[in-house]
């Protein structure tokens, strides 16, 4: 992994930031009920994940010196086959916060930045932390954190496309944090082949490295490119999704 607790901080608060604002000036009753682009779950349920994710970050506790932490991408990994618990779980929360959703967002959002602070410091330390999948470091826990906000925000996007006779307002998806997601999540894939890869287009790589794209040669290779003008980009069916 190659960001630090700052930089992942900074990222997840403008990503935070951006979105927060979204939601408020896009997502109404109407569109609150709107399915989403994810099977089997509406926009307002959409809306609830994104307090569990946060909520995920605020109950981190520091762990021993000596702790041998998770990478990025076994943390990823871990989220593999917990589909349908994580869908009854969000159905669950979007009941518990349909009397204000808003608020019910904020508060776990402040929890889960309070966490970070207190955690990190004005320095940007670094400690090994307790999350609810097992040890990792808080740099690895928050870079999960932006890239949870990152894809549900483009899943939310084009949700509300879906909403007849409604704008989709602005994109929530904040660049500086697409564009560190983005970069993580090639590290992972070059990490475990070797290959020297360029990102061509964040939010394609990242719609294919989160499953949220079928997997096709051709959309692979307007995503990246190979850094030396002589290579190809390697098929990486077998890799994907990452998350």
């Amino acid at each position: 992994m190659t960001a630090t607790t700052s930089e992942a901080r900074t990222a997840l608060r403008a990503q935070w930031a951006r979105l927060r604002g979204w939601v408020a000036e896009v997502v109404d009753d109407t569109a609150g009920a709107t399915p989403s682009v994810l099977e089997g779950g509406t926009v307002a349920e959409l809306v609830a994940h994104l307090g569990r994710a946060m909520d995920a970050l605020a109950a981190c506790v520091p762990l021993p010196e000596g702790t041998v932490p998770l990478t990025l991408a076994e943390y990823l990994g871990t989220y593999g086959g917990r589909s349908d618990d994580v869908a009854a779980r969000t159905r669950e929360l979007a009941a518990q916060a349909a009397g204000d959703p808003l608020a019910w967002v904020d508060a776990r959002a402040a929890a889960a930045f309070a966490v970070l602070d207190e955690l990190a410091g004005p320095a940007g330390a670094d400690p090994v932390v307790q999350a609810r999948r097992g040890p990792v470091r808080l740099s690895t826990m928050t870079v999960s954190r932006v890239a949870e906000l990152v894809v549900h925000a483009d899943d939310l996007h084009r949700s509300a496309h879906r909403v007849p006779g409604a704008g989709a307002g602005p994109d929530p998806v904040d660049p500086g944090a697409l564009d560190l997601v983005a970069r993580e999540l090639l590290t992972i894939v070059v990490a475990r082949g070797g290959w020297d890869l360029e990102i061509a287009d964040a939010r394609r790589w990242v719609r294919l490295a989160a499953g949220r794209t079928p997997y096709h040669v051709e959309e692979l290779t307007a995503a990246l490119h190979p850094h030396w003008t002589g290579d190809a980009v390697p098929d990486l069916g077998r890799m994907l999704p990452v998350l």
